[in-house]
């Protein structure tokens, strides 16, 4: 057995992906390039186009910077691949690296779900959120996201070796672990990415925004209308497209490992596709500067405009005639 090869059950099932060795280098070399591109040039955009205070800026914010940092470790993914699954770098670094490779995943999804709640209150309950906007909840919650993502990172980093070495002095990182570090180890830690990672907060995503694009599609007149769909929309596809097949796959791998799924044949072609979907979910780095390119058009509408203030906006029309005060005149105008 090698670095590429994990053993089903008892030991006589091997599971290969032979096409890793080129899928994985190819994905990731355009990640690496186009990501770092559009979330370096994002976070620029942000900067200058943005308020600080904005909810939406302090989540698509620390998103880019998960991005960022995800892309940064695509390097030694791509030499690792390259090598045919065989890790040169250490130990050390393969608990750093790999865990913020898996982080990112998780973090993203955390982040693109406060968005979600954050878009369903502004279309929804505008006057609520305006009233929102000058608290420090959007902070706050962004902390409770680092500090939880930081303390399983650090228990993985910090719990043991989480690269394996074989007789053919080949070693795997963040993968191939034996039997018993599937049962003892990493099952608790698959369990609470799945749950808290994914379901929950997919299911977050699922509920709210189809039911902030209902309210947002009812508006009429509204110049942002359009591009407040599309950045729902953007939303939903890097969720099915990107995240949906990953979690599919890594939970049948994950029973397979445990043996509860016994079937080999079974078990070779989730191996397979999973190594796909792993692929697959690296691309939400490509995907996410569209949804900072949708949440900041509006400002670049706007240079040419005079800006008037919310209390402005809440009771005069261009006219500076008073203006009947409902939902939608003042979502239209506020920040998206």
């Amino acid at each position: 057995m090698n670095s590429s090869q994990e053993l089903f059950s008892d030991g006589n099932c091997n599971l290969e992906a032979n096409f890793q060795y080129y899928l994985f280098p190819i994905i990731y070399s355009i990640v690496f390039i186009l990501g770092l591109i559009g979330n370096v040039t994002a976070l620029c955009l942000l900067t200058k186009q943005m308020k600080k205070s904005s909810p939406t800026y302090v989540y698509i914010t620390n998103l880019a910077v998960v991005d960022i940092i995800y892309i940064c470790t695509l390097p030694f993914r791509i030499h690792y691949h390259i090598k045919k699954n065989d890790w040169p770098f250490g130990d050390i670094t393969c608990r750093i690296t790999g865990t913020l490779y898996f982080a990112n995943v998780y973090i993203s999804v955390a982040f693109l779900s406060s968005i979600c709640v954050d878009r369903y209150i502004a279309v929804v309950y505008p006057r609520k959120y305006i009233r929102m906007r000058s608290t420090h909840y959007s902070k706050i919650i962004s902390a409770l996201v680092w500090i939880f993502s930081l303390t399983v990172m650090l228990s993985l980093v910090f719990g043991g070796s989480l690269s394996t070495t074989f007789k053919n002095n080949m070693t795997a990182c963040f993968e191939n672990f034996d039997a018993e570090t599937w049962s003892k180890r990493m099952a608790a830690y698959n369990i609470a990415v799945l749950l808290f990672g994914f379901v929950i907060p997919f299911t977050i995503i699922m509920i709210f925004y189809p039911l902030a694009a209902k309210k947002i599609a009812q508006l009429k007149g509204s110049v942002y209308r359009e591009k407040a769909l599309t950045m729902i929309r953007v939303i939903l596809v890097i969720s099915v497209f990107c995240f949906v097949p990953y979690h599919a796959t890594h939970l049948l791998h994950f029973l397979a490992r445990l043996r509860i799924i016994q079937n080999c044949a079974f078990s070779s072609f989730v191996y397979k596709f999973r190594r796909i979907t792993m692929a697959l979910v690296s691309l939400n780095s490509i995907f996410d500067p569209l949804i900072y390119y949708f949440a900041t058009i509006h400002f670049k509408l706007n240079y040419s405009k005079q800006k008037r203030s919310i209390k402005q906006i809440l009771h005069y029309d261009q006219e500076n005639k008073l203006v009947k005060q409902d939902d939608n005149v003042v979502w239209q105008k506020m920040e998206i």
